[in-house]
């Protein structure tokens, strides 16, 4: 009876001691790495223009290469920036009303507001790309269509971007949080 006793011991040990354990480094993946912010803190539009991609990249530090494992909590925070940044545009108050009440892009605060609203266009438009890529690589399907359109006008606005590299870009007191 001891000797059946321990063997069943044994057994019930070397099957626990076999069993798959949780990877720790995927599991550190999935935490956030995003902090919910103002539109001030995460806007890009100040400063000059040229670099808008990279500055908001340095905003919105995702691991690219791992899409699948990006946190809930850092997709509903990039999902809030893209639509913030959308509303600094066309909302009131936003670039479109600031560039007006300047004089238009003829003048030089209407320039470097436009630079500013181009920064801005590479914000709502990076952040839309991320959304969708994280969405994409996390299941859903469908969104071929719209993530190439989003890349297509990021692209076009990253372009111009550095056609007014080294202009004065300026942004919009706008409020909102991500």
């Amino acid at each position: 009876m001891r000797f059946f006793t321990a063997l069943s011991f044994l057994g019930l040990a070397a099957l626990a001691s076999s069993a798959p354990i949780a990877d720790q480094s995927s599991l550190n993946k999935r935490a956030g790495v995003l902090t919910e912010q103002s539109y001030a803190e995460f806007q890009v539009s100040d400063g000059v223009a040229g670099n808008a991609l990279a500055e908001v990249n340095a905003k919105f530090p995702i691991d690219t290469s791992n899409l699948a494992g990006v946190a809930a909590s850092d997709l509903a925070i990039i999902v809030k920036a893209a639509q913030i940044s959308e509303d600094a545009e066309t909302g009131t108050g936003g670039f479109n009303d600031a560039i007006a009440a300047a004089g238009g892009t003829d003048t030089t605060a209407g320039t470097a507001l436009q630079n500013g609203k181009i920064k801005n266009k590479v914000l709502k438009l990076q952040t839309d790309v991320l959304r969708l890529q994280v969405e994409q690589a996390q299941g859903k399907s469908g969104l071929d269509s719209e993530l190439q359109t989003q890349i297509t006008k990021l692209n076009t606005n990253v372009a111009l971007d550095k056609a007014a590299a080294g202009q004065t870009s300026q942004s919009v007191n706008f409020t909102g949080t991500d």
